[in-house]
């Protein structure tokens, strides 16, 4: 049978590019880059007016503003609020350890107890992000307060509290990101990908002898682009939370979450017929017909790289139950069957029945 998916598609190279330059160029990582140096200006500039806080610790501003610039508006909002938290916990360990030295210990002594502490308080899950800052503000507190605990650490936590109000109001403020057609980009990328692994192991199968390193390798390899997506789809989610870019958008919001539904079980059921394919070096009987279940692999392979809703759908889907339903008459039938739970071929072809019914589920749903 001749291909009719192409090996590697574009969105795959882009995938592979991505991989290696991480988000360093793309048009979200630095409108994020510039919000965030035009918070930390603002942050910087109006820190010495901040009540109750000292102009001598400006600089704990900016750092505010990184602790809570996030890419979406909710998450920027719970990390700089985690991060208070966490600076809060670690002034007191800190004052405990002035304490400390007040009452005559050692001043190794007091800073070893101080990192104990908030290194084991940094295991509270609750914190999140502020976990990071429980013993780093108890240092800070000990080592750089010099005679002013007081005024140090008020300084400290009004300006850093000012810097992640900056942070937020201008995420939310400043272009508030939305995702939503940048998860929806991504779950193309998962579609090709289930295409094109399903077009690969129908080389293998039309040849009797699967290609082993392959199958494995596109396993693995949809395994991580699945995680990789799902993060995707879930920050896209996020990014809606408190946007006021987000008005109008439920229709992008649904066809996501159904498009996800339905590809993160078919890269799922992809992996389980590639595992199935490369239990063995040679396809037997119990395999079927090669011939026909290249071409049911190639019909079903069609049918994921067509996009939801298209107008091939329905002919797609018809053609790729037709392919199904030949390579399930070529299979032997059970009592033909030295052992009636050995049946790889039955299994082949009911994960690629199962593919098209839920390939043709999300179709009707979005149409």
């Amino acid at each position: 049978m001749p291909r009719t998916t192409p090996r590697l598609t574009a969105a795959q190279l882009a995938l592979g590019l991505r991989r290696a330059g991480g988000d360093i160029f793309t048009p979200r990582r630095l409108i994020l880059a510039l919000k965030t140096a035009i918070a930390a200006g603002i942050a910087w500039f109006f820190a010495p007016f901040v009540p109750f806080a000292d102009a001598e610790y400006s600089y704990y501003a900016p750092l505010g503003v990184l602790v809570s610039m996030y890419p979406t508006v909710a998450d920027s909002a719970r990390a700089g609020v985690q991060s208070l938290i966490g600076l809060a916990c670690g002034i007191a360990i800190g004052f405990g350890g002035l304490a400390l030295v007040a009452a005559g210990a050692p001043g190794i002594v007091a800073l070893a107890l101080v990192v104990l502490v908030g290194v084991t308080l940094g295991g509270i899950r609750a914190l999140g992000v502020g976990r990071d800052w429980v013993a780093l503000a108890g240092l800070f507190v000990l080592l750089l307060s010099k005679n002013d605990p007081d005024g140090f650490s008020s300084s400290y936590l009004a300006t850093m509290a000012f810097g992640v109000l900056v942070g937020v109001v201008a995420n939310f403020v400043l272009v508030p990101p939305l995702y939503l057609q940048s998860a929806r980009d991504r779950l193309s990328e998962l579609r090709a990908a289930v295409a094109s692994a399903l077009d690969r192991a129908a080389d293998s199968a039309g040849k009797a002898e699967p290609d082993l390193p392959s199958l494995r390798e596109d396993g693995d390899a949809l395994a991580e682009l699945v995680v990789a997506v799902a993060a995707d789809v879930d920050e896209a989610s996020r990014s809606e939370r408190a946007n006021i870019r987000a008005r109008g958008v439920g229709g992008v919001h649904d066809e996501n979450a159904q498009r996800w539904w339905g590809l993160e079980r078919a890269a799922y059921l992809t992996r389980d017929l590639l595992d199935v394919l490369g239990q063995h070096e040679r396809l037997d009987e119990r395999h079927g017909d090669p011939a026909l279940l290249d071409a049911a692999m190639r019909r079903v392979a069609e049918l994921m790289a067509t996009p939801p809703a298209d107008d091939e759908m329905t002919t797609r889907v018809d053609a790729a139950w037709q392919a199904i339903d030949a390579y399930a008459e070529s299979l032997p039938a059970p009592d033909d069957t030295s052992d009636a739970h050995d049946q790889p071929g039955l299994w082949l072809a009911a994960t690629l029945g199962r593919i098209t019914d839920i390939s043709r589920r999300v179709s009707d749903a979005l149409a």
